[in-house]
């Protein structure tokens, strides 16, 4: 542990590093460091580079999958301020300057959490004026026209993925993965493409969108050839030239495995590439490059297009590395019924790395913890690669000092020194094990279709990574293993995720709305269930004090009981593929809101003036040839701001507008 501790230390101190660079609506921007770049070889470096064009360049596809108007919307957006010539101080202008930032941020017109349509605040007299100014103008009349409508009318596409349980999630969502079909249509399409016997199925769905074609309903795959090509193509450029300068054969392998998938769009060939990554664990620098997680899609299984570039930070990766050589430990003695339990655990690998670049669905938000491949099969035969991402963290951790959340929230001091003294070690080693062993833990029955949980299969698979940490934070194994000193250690996450889970949280959800995103509907169902489940012994209570409302956890060992028992059923739920058990867990427990406790925490949430979502900007990185025309360096600055960084972008790597 000494030596991921010296890792942070030595990333803290840069303290003329400026984290923050903007703040609007409920966004906060900020930089990550990326430490150790400038030690990696000249050849890594380059591979950095490659990597990293290869990745900012698919950024037009993750807009259009978000919506189909997305990039008409961006482009005109990013045209108007260019071109403005009034006042920088016009109220109106500022408002439009907001609405183009979280359209930035978002990736589209919807806000990228609560998939909620954003709302202009300047009016459409203003609009109209400057779109008119613009060069070409009165040949746009009938793009004119539908911008009208996408941006002003509330109604029109005002969710980007809905999941109220009961309504058609297709027509009822605003993504552009499906057109002229019905839920029931893409699931009766499917299931008759699966084949129940087959132990290594495809991941049917995702790198297509599912149109009706002449009565018909067809996919139409994302590859050189098809949709998003001009994307595709500069993608797989960019991956050739990184495959010449690999660290290993292995790795260069499963580079061009990567390019012949975009190349054919075959998903066998992508369940080869990621088997290949998955074994390949020699090589510093790693990526994350493709249609990736599903839940931008309401059925959860089209993957949005996603991309980072990453190397490995070797000192912190201490604990990581204990985790994963005790993988099979975790698994042999975690509460769940031994059918779901793998009997001999295969290839988890673990580490801490820094970003290097976040593109795609990473971006401008970005996990702080990542395990892949999502195939379960693969997870189960070939081992999956799981990663902290420790620079994120650090920029996170680095702006939330000094804030008074915690001395706000908490239950009282002990409370606010446990966090204090525990919580930054204990958060990361929850994400390690949601991460390492949490994700890549259990078994699906023979036969068990991995989309049978439908559209609550992401909650209830966030659910079990987090139950499965959360359950083991508090096992002796972590003393033992010198992860742990303090034995208490882990009551720092325990208290922190159950007043998130029941209130905390809820500072990011609007007053009278359901909760919908598939990670705040696992926290919640997690947290509620085990204050209603604990409420005879009184694990957890609600205490009253001065007016405000606190949670109280009065028993930990009896909550991480709780955790095992919850972990026991959805472990059973996802290998069993029974649907109904976990439609009613998620729809009981995860998605309801009290209201009252929902004003109150959005009002002392308002005292502390913090920006509920933060996202992040990127460093630049610059190549530096010889004379010759040879590759020399690559430099690395932090110098841009979030507008200029994202203007740039729209006029460099927007090879579907361009």
């Amino acid at each position: 542990m000494a030596t991921a501790a010296l890792s942070m230390t030595a990333m803290a101190q840069n303290t003329d590093f400026n984290y923050s660079v903007d703040r609007f609506a409920d966004i906060e921007v900020l930089r990550y460091q990326v430490p150790g770049f400038e030690d990696l070889s000249l050849q890594q470096k380059e591979l950095v580079y490659y990597l990293t064009e290869a990745a900012l360049n698919g950024r037009d596809i993750l807009f259009d999958q978000n919506c189909k108007y997305n990039l008409m919307v961006r482009t005109t957006l990013e045209d108007i301020y260019r071109n403005y010539k009034g006042k920088k101080d016009d109220k109106n202008f500022q408002a439009f300057e907001k609405y183009l930032k979280q359209v930035w941020f978002g990736n589209g017109i919807h806000h990228h959490y609560s998939m909620d349509k954003f709302v202009p605040e300047f009016s459409k007299d203003f609009f109209d004026k400057q779109f008119a100014a613009l060069p070409g103008a009165e040949k746009r009349a009938a793009e004119k026209k539908v911008l009208d409508r996408v941006i002003f009318d509330p109604d029109f596409m005002a969710k980007r993925v809905n999941q109220a349980d009961g309504e058609d999630l297709i027509l009822t969502s605003a993504c552009n993965m499906y057109e002229g079909v019905t839920q029931k249509e893409v699931e009766d399409f499917y299931n008759n493409l699966k084949d129940t016997t087959d132990l290594t199925p495809i991941s049917w769905g995702l790198n297509c969108k599912v149109v009706k074609k002449n009565g018909k309903i067809v996919e139409e795959p994302y590859k050189v050839g098809g949709l998003y090509s001009k994307a595709i193509e500069k993608i797989v450029y960019w991956l050739q030239k990184a495959a010449t300068v690999a660290e290993n054969e292995g790795q260069r392998a499963y580079i061009n495995e990567l390019i012949k998938f975009y190349q054919t769009g075959s998903l066998k060939t992508f369940d080869d590439y990621s088997i290949m990554w998955a074994e390949e664990t020699k090589s510093e620098v790693d990526f994350i490059n493709g249609f990736i997680e599903s839940y931008g899609d309401p059925l959860g299984m089209t993957g949005s297009w996603e991309g980072m570039v990453n190397f490995k930070d070797k000192a912190a990766s201490y604990r990581s590395k204990l985790i994963s050589e005790n993988a099979q430990y975790f698994e042999s003695n975690s509460p769940v019924d031994n059918r779901f339990k793998k009997k001999n655990v295969k290839g988890v690998s673990a580490k801490v790395i820094n970003a290097a670049i976040l593109a795609g669905d990473s971006y401008p938000s970005t996990p702080i913890g990542i395990n892949l491949p999502n195939s379960n099969w693969i997870r189960a035969a070939h081992g999956s690669k799981s990663v902290s991402i420790d620079n994120i963290t650090d920029a996170y951790n680095k702006v939330a000092a000094g804030t008074g959340f915690n001395e706000e929230f908490a239950y009282s001091d002990v409370e606010v020194e446990l966090m204090k003294k525990y919580l930054a070690l204990a958060d990361n080693l929850h994400t390690d094990l949601h991460e390492c062993l949490g994700h890549a833990s259990g078994q699906l029955l023979p036969g068990v279709d991995q989309d049978a949980l439908k559209a609550h299969g992401a909650t209830l698979e966030e659910a079990r990574a987090d139950l499965f940490a959360l359950y083991y934070l508090a096992d002796p194994k972590l003393i033992e293993l010198g992860i742990f000193k303090d034995k208490d250690t882990y009551k720092a996450e325990y208290y922190k995720y159950i007043m998130n889970g029941l209130m905390t949280q809820l500072t990011r959800i609007e007053p009278g709305k359901d909760i919908e995103e598939a990670h705040m509907r696992n926290r919640k169902l997690i947290s509620e269930w085990c204050y209603q489940k604990g409420l005879k012994d009184n694990v957890i209570e609600y205490v009253k004090r001065d007016g405000k409302t606190y949670i109280k956890v009065n028993d930990y060992v009896k909550l991480r009981d709780l955790f095992g028992e919850l972990l026991a059923e959805i472990q059973r739920i996802k290998s069993e593929g029974d649907y109904e058990a976990g439609r009613l867990l998620v729809e009981t427990y995860g998605v309801k809101v009290d209201p009252a406790i929902h004003k109150e925490v959005l009002s002392r949430y308002e005292g502390l003036n913090i920006a509920p979502y933060k996202g992040f900007v990127n460093p630049i990185y610059t190549p530096v040839y010889d004379k010759n025309g040879k590759l020399i360096d690559v430099k690395i600055s932090y110098t841009e701001n979030y507008i200029d960084q994202m203007l740039r972008y729209g006029q460099d790597y927007s090879p579907l507008t361009h």
